[in-house]
């Protein structure tokens, strides 16, 4: 009786039994989580990725008119030289290129990015060898701009019009409260040119550099100061600033003793125009111009829409006639596409939570177990913004995830509860009592999920960037689902009422009842007696298991199932970009182009017209065209988007004279960019080029590679000028030669001012007439100190050579980049491990002191897998610990922990039976499943435990422990497995890249679950064993002593 007492007493104590007497508590703190989350739903940031900054420091030097050996000797150079001893640089990359100079430092994981930025701005003001034509050093951190949308103008108008309009457009949407950063994309700058023949030069005795001085001196526009007055205070200013031609034409260059003036429009042509770039941009077939807005601080893509739309349709009215607009680019689309698409899921996935619980549980404690999944999705909502989160597509992924598995607790709880009821205990005392038994068990279970899922905040790069918040969400799911399931459900079944069902309440009630009578059956006649037979051949059965683990693991490490770094997505665009030899007539590369858009025309018009194709966007830059197909919204579209790419690419089919030729289905998506990158390293950039066409020769023989480039090209034919002993005895310098060539065929920069918006430059040279063949070299005049001039050929000696396209450097060393991608994606790692074992190996013996390494997709995949296998091992090793308290055994959490590797069985089938390939989300899914699958065994052990101690044999307590804990570990393993079938079977296109985390978790529980239930008690039992000849052995040894 005093014994019945005390426990009667001990249930009345606690924080649980206070939480179910007091009814208002629970139910306020279940409201404040609920509606706090809602409101907070409304106001937190929405974009479609999480925000976030690369660890890049950017320098950026433009040096006009420079080959690219110039852009390497004069300012890559000195740019690697000054940052290379900066704290925090991990590696410098560095691009020469014609006319500008990129070098990026990439900094260290961790490392202080504002503080390393600030050094390297220091030590680039530090600089003093810069060129005297270098434009100033820009110096930025790398961000990840946000955009929006990108709207196309175009029509039948010229480019002064488009671009006029471009303007006026961009000025109304920049008026707008919600808009704040719009931009004109790739258009050609404004340019004042003031064209001099070498005649008139001669006949005035003048130079291109002497009237780029006179303009630079007379347009000026400065401050005097100010004078104060008994009349007030009077501002002076010398105001002879210009804008346009006109005014510039109106400058005096000479003024003769007889007081005649000679202004520029007399011997020049003085012209507004666009500078003299071959860059051309198209919207099906019309000259067009693109602006692009994008996102800035709190700003959402569904608010940035719709105030685009309204500009655009007040200003599409005052369009002149044949001139359009198109939004070919809309990222709220995409969010609100993808928002239905992840909210479609996982409804569905609540809905199959509930209904299996229905069937497995009480209607009412479904319910109220159910309820839990949206308390704690809310709850967490409440506390995301303190913790920098948005609601985006990976943190909405990361709450599908999360749905089966947040209810794992409360089920635990919950079904622990019913058992004590359905033993006839009062709902008060079941209730207290049914979540106290658990307590423990589910506090180290969400810790243990909670750090299995801590790996993915330490990913590095770009993925690393994209899921850093999944642990953020996920954890805060789970810390709300344990408040859910021990202080707020316990409370809600103790006091819901059984007696007042309806009639078709008691209908469900029955069948239900009906259902589990048979659940229990099926527990003590099928698998009572299945766990028997494992435990009597414990042994068998845990080499059966080690054997399937064995196969599993050898035919993933054999290469067949393949791994990629990311599950190819489509694209909502084809692209297709071709590259000409460098230096090729600007009729070639139109050429090129209008073949492309041809091919892709006649594909719309056979496949569906305008339920294919939004319209096309075709960019000729130089030698380069990239086309851009925009394809209508996947539900409307009859193909997607990497079958229409395959046709075109059978459609365009052979073009000769290119130098690559790539066509694209996924550009902009995860898992863009050319999956096999080879950087090849030499200080011989001669050596590199025949070694980067011999590789590309090479992989032409793989059948697996398509798109394959070189890296290289042939630059254009370069004059090179030396000069002669002649010229120096006139009192020339080869500065000042190098000067008057440039001024002649580049031109002389008198100036830059702003216009509006808008920077231009006022450029001063020969006639286009006169600066077009070799011949005009020749005849070109350098003008003297002494004021006379001389044919520069008389005092210069020219030699004939070839310039770089483009020089690209890492680490101090020049390299050249071979890329193929690999059809399909899955036989990746074979092509990888054949050119590591005959290919690299025989080219690195071909040319001595050659050095190769694998980038782009190859690198991100190696960092984020030794990264992530890092932190798996630290996780495994926290699990352990964590495992260890409750049980207060160094073995028993070994026990539990034999469920993880045969969880990783389960992923491995998952990905076979539904077609994909491993890929670097699968291993995130693979680690958090680490912290998933151990609970089960847990609640299993501790129960095994605890009959133990009530004198059960080792034998008896763990079989009892299956047969009791079987229903709630089955309804766990189907919870979670329903929350994710949603996204596990979607077929949308849109959300491949997140779906193998998914297979991961889902296929690897139901796995884990077999294990647990069969494998686990043997393991227990075999632990006991080699205790129970441990004891004897040492008994043994007492005695004989």
């Amino acid at each position: 009786m005093p014994d019945r007492q005390d426990t009667e007493k001990s249930l009345q104590r606690g924080p649980i039994a206070w939480m179910v007497h007091n009814r208002v508590a629970p139910n306020l703190l279940m409201l404040v989580l609920l509606i706090g989350g809602f409101f907070m739903a409304g106001q937190i940031k929405k974009e479609v990725f999480p925000d976030f900054a690369l660890d890049e420091v950017r320098v950026s030097v433009v040096y006009p008119g420079a080959s690219p050996e110039e852009v390497e000797q004069g300012i890559v150079l000195a740019v690697e030289e000054a940052i290379n001893g900066v704290e925090g640089v991990d590696e410098i990359r560095s691009t020469a290129s014609e006319g500008r100079g990129l070098v990026i430092a990439e900094l260290v994981e961790g490392a202080d990015v504002q503080k390393a930025n600030q050094e390297i701005k220091q030590e680039i003001d530090r600089i003093t060898t810069f060129p005297d034509d270098a434009e100033e050093p820009e110096v930025n951190l790398a961000m990840h701009r946000r955009l929006v949308q990108a709207i196309v103008l175009y029509g039948a108008a010229s480019e002064w019009v488009l671009r006029e309009l471009a303007e006026q457009l961009r000025d109304r949407l920049l008026q707008r409260p919600g808009i704040t950063q719009v931009e004109l994309i790739a258009a050609r700058d404004y340019e004042i040119r003031v064209e001099v023949s070498r005649e008139t030069l001669r006949r005035h005795g003048l130079t291109l550099e002497h009237i780029a001085g006179v303009i630079d001196s007379a347009a000026v526009e400065i401050p005097g100061g100010s004078i104060k007055t008994s009349a007030g205070e009077i501002l002076l200013r010398v105001k002879q600033r210009r804008d346009w031609a006109e005014g510039f034409g109106e400058i005096p260059v000479i003024t003769s003793r007889d007081g005649t003036v000679l202004r520029l429009r007399d011997i020049a042509q003085v012209r507004d125009v666009f500078e003299d770039v071959d860059r051309v941009r198209s919207f099906d077939g019309q000259p067009a111009m693109s602006l692009e807005v994008y996102r800035v601080g709190e700003q959402t893509p569904l608010g940035i829409a719709a105030d685009v739309r309204e500009v655009l349709d007040e200003f599409e009215a005052h369009l002149p006639p044949g001139v359009h607009t198109a939004d070919n680019i809309d990222q709220s689309r995409i969010y609100q596409q993808r928002l239905e698409l992840l909210t479609r899921n996982g409804l569905i996935g609540l809905t199959l939570v509930l209904v299996m619980l229905g069937i497995f549980l009480e209607i009412k404690l479904a319910f109220w177990v159910t309820m839990g999944i949206p308390t704690a999705f809310l709850g967490a909502i409440l506390f995301l913004p303190g913790l920098g989160v948005s609601i985006n597509m990976v943190s909405m992924f990361a709450f599908i995830i999360a749905l089966g598995i947040v209810v794992d607790d409360a089920i635990i709880a919950g079904e622990n509860i019913y058992e004590y009821r359905q033993r006839g205990m009062g709902p008060v005392d079941a209730a207290i009592r049914g979540a106290r038994d658990v307590a423990v068990p589910v506090s180290f279970s969400i810790l243990t999920n909670i750090v299995a899922f801590m790996p993915l905040y330490f990913v590095p790069g770009m993925v690393g960037k994209i899921f850093v918040i999944f642990p953020f969400v996920v954890g805060s799911v789970f810390v709300i689902s344990w408040v859910v399931a021990l202080f707020i459900l316990p409370s809600h079944l103790a006091h819901s009422g059984s007696n007042s069902r309806t009639r078709a309440g008691t209908w469900l009630h029955a069948r239900q009842q009906a259902f589990s009578h048979h659940v229990r059956h099926f527990i003590r006649d099928r698998y009572g007696p299945l766990v028997t037979v494992c435990l009597r051949s414990r042994y068998l059965t845990v080499a059966a298991g080690i054997a399937i683990l064995v196969v599993m693991v050898g035919y993933v490490a054999s290469g067949r199932m393949g791994f990629v770094l990311m599950p190819e997505t489509d694209s909502d665009r084809a692209v297709v970009e071709a590259v000409l030899p460098y230096g090729s007539p600007v009729q070639n590369t139109l050429a090129v182009r209008d073949q492309l858009l041809s091919a892709a025309a006649s594909l719309v018009e056979e496949y569906g017209g305008d339920q294919l194709s939004k319209g096309v966007l075709a960019v000729v830059d130089a030698n380069e065209v990239t086309a851009r197909l925009y394809l209508t919204d996947p539900g409307v579209r009859p193909m997607s988007t990497a079958e229409f790419t395959r046709l075109w690419r059978e459609r365009v089919g052979q073009i000769p004279g290119l130098e690559s030729l790539k066509f694209k289905s996924n550009q902009g998506g995860p898992a863009s960019g050319a999956v096999l990158t080879v950087e090849l390293s030499h200080r011989d950039v001669d050596v590199l080029d025949r070694a980067s066409s011999v590789l590309a020769e090479q992989l032409n023989g793989y059948a697996n590679l398509k798109d394959i480039d070189d890296g290289f090209s042939p630059g254009k034919q370069q004059l090179d000028f030396r000069i002669l002993p002649e010229g120096r005895s006139l009192g020339l310098t080869a500065r000042e030669v190098a000067r008057q060539v440039r001024g002649a065929f580049y031109g002389a920069e008198a100036l830059r001012q702003q216009r509006g918006r808008n920077e231009i430059k006022v450029m001063v040279m020969l006639p286009a007439a006169q600066r077009v063949s070799e011949y005009d070299i020749e005849q070109l005049l350098i003008h003297t100190p002494a004021g006379g001039d001389v044919p520069l050929r008389q005092v210069a000696e020219v030699s004939r050579s070839r310039a770089y396209t483009s020089i690209e450097r890492r680490d101090g060393r020049r390299t050249v980049d071979v890329t193929a991608d690999v059809e399909p994606k899955k036989a990746t790692s074979q092509v990888l491990a054949t050119m590591k074992a005959e290919t690299l190996p025989q080219l690195v013996l071909d040319y001595p002191g050659l050095t190769y390494d694998f980038g782009g997709q190859q690198a991100d995949m190696r960092e984020s897998m030794a990264s992530l296998m890092g932190s798996f091992v630290i996780a495994l090793i926290v699990i352990y610990a964590l495992l260890a308290i409750p049980f207060r055994s160094y073995i028993q959490p070994a026990i539990v922990m034999a469920a993880i590797p045969f969880g990783l069985v389960g992923a491995v089938i998952g990905h076979m039976i539904m077609g994909y390939s491993l890929s670097i989300i699968s291993m995130m899914g693979l680690v958090a499943l680490a912290g998933v699958v151990v609970n089960d065994s847990l609640v299993m052990i501790v129960y095994a435990n605890g009959l133990r101690s009530q004198g059960s044999s080792a034998f008896e307590a763990i079989q009892q422990a299956g047969i009791r804990r079987f229903r709630p570990i089955l309804l766990t393993t189907i919870t979670t497995f329903g929350g994710l079938a949603p996204m596990i079977f979607e077929t949308s296109r849109q959300a491949r890249f997140m779906i193998p985390m998914a297979i991961s978790l889902g296929y690897g529980i139901l796995f884990a679950t077999l294990i647990t239930l069969l494998l686990v008690p043997s393991l227990y039992l075999i632990v006991e064993d080699v205790r129970g000849r441990f004891r004897m052995n040492s008994g043994q040894a007492v005695a004989d002593a």
